[in-house]
Parts: C-alpha cells; sequence; structure tokens
C-alpha cells in the first residue's frame, strides 16, 4: 500500500483490526476511519499517524481560515536542515541554487576512504548544530565524476564551501577543527 491510500467501505465491511493497529507486531501501520458524504466511511492507511493527524489539522484549519505551512524552495529541491542530505551529478546544482543566501557545505568522499568514514559521524553532528547552514555529501564514484571534476577535487575527503553558488573556502583531508573554522569564517560574511 502507498503512503497514503484511502477507500471506501460501508461501514458495515469496518471492523476493528488488529493488523492495522499501532500496538501490532508493525508499531507504524495505522487505519482510520473518516466520515463521508453519503453513508459510508472513507478508510484512511498511512505509514505513519502522522501523516494522518497532519490531513486531518490541515482540513481543520482550512475550514478556519489557516494558511497551511509552505515548503520552501530548499525542502522541494530534496535537502533538508539539520541533516546530512546525499546529492549526485543532477541534484547537486539545483539544491545549492535553491539554498539562496544559505551557507552550503559539501563533503566529497568516496565509500573505500578510511578518513572520510571517520569524519562522517562529525559532518553529520555538524549539520545539526548549524541549523542556517545545507550539509550535502557526494560520493565521488564513477557516476558522479563529471561534478567531482568540475568542482575540482583532487584528494577525499574534501569539503566544498559554498555561499551564494559559489566555493568560497576549501578544506581538504578529514580535519575537524579546520572545517569548523571554515564554516564559522563563511557564516560570518
Amino acid at each position: 500500500m502507498s503512503l497514503l491510500q484511502s477507500s471506501v467501505y460501508p461501514p458495515s465491511t469496518l471492523r476493528s483490526s488488529p493488523s492495522l493497529s499501532c500496538t501490532a507486531a508493525h508499531p507504524i501501520a495505522s487505519s482510520h476511519r473518516v466520515p463521508s458524504t453519503s453513508n459510508s466511511f472513507v478508510a484512511l492507511e498511512s505509514s505513519s499517524l502522522k501523516t494522518v493527524n497532519s490531513i486531518s489539522s490541515a482540513k481543520n484549519n482550512r475550514r478556519k481560515g489557516v494558511v497551511g505551512k509552505v515548503r520552501s524552495s530548499l525542502e522541494t529541491a530534496g535537502a533538508t536542515v539539520g541533516q546530512v542530505t546525499e546529492v549526485t551529478k543532477d541534484t547537486f546544482w539545483p539544491i545549492v541554487n535553491a539554498a539562496g543566501d544559505k551557507t552550503v557545505v559539501l563533503d566529497m568522499y568516496t565509500q573505500w576512504c578510511g578518513p572520510c568514514k571517520v569524519i562522517a559521524p562529525k559532518f553529520q553532528q555538524l549539520s545539526e548544530k548549524y541549523l542556517d547552514v545545507v550539509f550535502l555529501k557526494l560520493d565521488c564514484n564513477q557516476e558522479n565524476k563529471p561534478l567531482a571534476k568540475e568542482l575540482g577535487i583532487r584528494v577525499v575527503p574534501t569539503f566544498k564551501i559554498l555561499k551564494h553558488n559559489k566555493i568560497v573556502k576549501e578544506v581538504t583531508g578529514a580535519k575537524y577543527d579546520d572545517l569548523v573554522a571554515a564554516i564559522d569564517t563563511v557564516r560570518a560574511t
């Protein structure tokens, strides 16, 4: 079943189902009945209770004249503030463009690089600390080689810091303190 599907059932066919309860073996599955305009109910099944509650909340807010949340262009492009977003040669520039005035930090790594694996958890922590910065990571594999070449990578890990769609700082190697200093410098400008 997709993230959110609805089906119309006559009231007599709707029964409580342990396989769809929140306490079932699959704890995130849920089922809700919402009255429709006819004598039947619309059963909504979602992968999380939060999704259904958001839909109900949005309907209630519309009735009250409350404007719903508008997604930013950054969210639409696929990046989430507070976490590291994996990019490819196709998704990198759209996300950077959507970031606008925000600082963007790109971790260029490879799967086989030991220092890349060591600094990855620290990079994740930075993304949780600096909520005004967009953190991205690019696997410099064969598929993403054109972008890596365009950005001028020579060693991994390499961190490129961008502002206004331009590279303004670079840190090569797994140098955490240098990376933090570079991020702070760019954020201050």
